[in-house]
């Protein structure tokens, strides 16, 4: 049977969308939106992509004084709601979970930790290239991490464009991958579990060449894991009905 991947709701949604299909695997994609049904979508996934967007307001990691402090205004509290109530579901089921830049900060922040609100404010340039555009900058891996046995490279270049980023890392939550200011590009989990695939990272690989590792091996793994997650689930399906 075809995969199914749900990806939050974005302006670009569509790119994560061709990302995804573009892999030649039979893979069919579904739009989790606020008011669209709801979060009940998740029970028919394979796997979900938090993908990038607005701000995650800083009322839900304890900082709400960095609104009028940083004079941040780019939030959509409704898509927070939905998208936290996502990712619990999603992990209750134990679904293959990848973050991309904001989907990195939400996961952070649903596994209690914190974020820069604004790193140019905090001297960190070089992160995005202005409104709407891109920059590009190295990351480096954490070795024998599961992102470093994915990308099999301990050094590569990204494609990059955010303000914010990880601060105090969640609970059970480990960085991985680091820019060359020390910004948090990567995170997984510390206990490491062979079924289970939760990776967040900051760079948007649905807009980078698929031939760069960052890009095409972190989509093939993610496939991957969600293609064994439909067989495990399919299989205990076919227990459970069984007489």
């Amino acid at each position: 049977m075809p995969l199914i991947i749900g990806i939050t709701d974005c302006k670009k949604w569509a790119n994560y969308e061709r990302w995804i299909k573009n892999s030649g695997e039979d893979i069919g994609v579904v739009l989790l939106k606020a008011g669209d049904g709801e979060e009940s979508f998740v029970s028919h996934c394979d796997g979900i992509i938090l993908s990038g967007g607005e701000d995650v307001h800083p009322s839900l990691y304890g900082k709400l004084e960095y609104v009028s402090e940083y004079k941040l205004s780019d939030f959509n509290t409704e898509r927070d709601r939905f998208e936290l109530s996502v990712l619990k579901e999603a992990e209750e089921r134990k679904l293959p979970i990848l973050g991309i830049c904001r989907g990195l900060q939400l996961g952070n922040v649903y596994h209690k930790g914190t974020l820069i609100p604004d790193l140019p404010s905090k001297g960190k340039i070089g992160h995005s290239g202005g409104r709407d555009m891109e920059t590009v900058h190295d990351v480096t891996l954490k070795k024998n991490s599961r992102l470093w046995h994915i990308i099999r490279a301990e050094k590569g270049e990204i494609n990059s464009h955010h303000h914010q980023a990880a601060n105090a890392l969640g609970k059970g939550l480990v960085a991985t991958a680091f820019s060359n200011d020390g910004i948090v590009e990567g995170i997984e989990k510390s206990k490491k579990h062979d079924d289970e695939f939760f990776l967040l990272v900051q760079w948007h690989p649905e807009r980078m060449d698929i031939k760069n590792p960052f890009s095409g091996k972190l989509r093939d793994a993610f496939i991957k894991a969600c293609g064994e997650y439909n067989t495990y689930s399919g299989f205990n399906q076919s227990i459970s009905m069984t007489p």
